[in-house]
């Protein structure tokens, strides 16, 4: 069974979130479950003001301020050490700047064991979810939806565009099995 840090990426709305908690209930050591929603909520408000460090546009695109990526790499570092200390993690991540982001991962992560994990969803669907959540920008899911994975490496996928959380997190909780 792999032990360490597992690292889901996929846009606004395709489930990620559900597929960490699912997989915490499935997999049979404990896992921690850390995220890019979580990392923003521990944020100063003020830095997620219109004019701060990542700045959500009208039409939902993201722009990421270069101050931001001081936050972001010790956000990194920390889940890594979190990691490296002995806990399994669980990251769900939106990789805003494709294979760049996975880079930044895998320079926090050098000396941890890491699985990438993509997480596809249909852009019309993610649009759906973005709807009935009425907490994000519309525009922002499908965006994402291809966006998060131009140049990426995964180690395994999944797509929520038809299979539910569940079905995905048994997927990638027997893909761990094997590893």
């Amino acid at each position: 069974m792999f032990r360490g840090l597992v690292i889901l990426n996929g846009g606004s709305s395709s489930g990620k979130s559900a597929i960490v908690a699912s997989l915490q209930d499935l997999l049979p050591e404990p896992w921690l479950a850390d995220g890019i929603d979580r990392f923003l909520s521990s944020m100063p408000r003020r830095l997620l003001r219109p004019d701060g460090v990542l700045q959500i546009q009208r039409d939902g695109s993201i722009v990421v301020r270069s101050d931001f990526r001081a936050y972001e790499r010790a956000w990194m570092l920390g889940v890594a050490a979190t990691a490296r200390a002995g806990a399994n993690v669980l990251v769900d991540d939106v990789f805003l700047g494709g294979g760049a982001s996975q880079a930044r991962w895998r320079a926090a992560c050098t000396d941890v064991p890491c699985r990438f994990v993509g997480v596809h969803c249909a852009p019309e669907v993610v649009a759906e979810r973005e709807a009935a959540r009425g907490d994000r920008v519309t525009g922002m899911a499908t965006t994402q939806a291809t966006l998060a994975h131009v140049d990426v490496a995964y180690d395994f996928e999944v797509d929520t565009t038809h299979a539910d959380p569940l079905k995905c997190a048994r997927a990638i909780a027997a893909y761990l099995e094997t590893t």
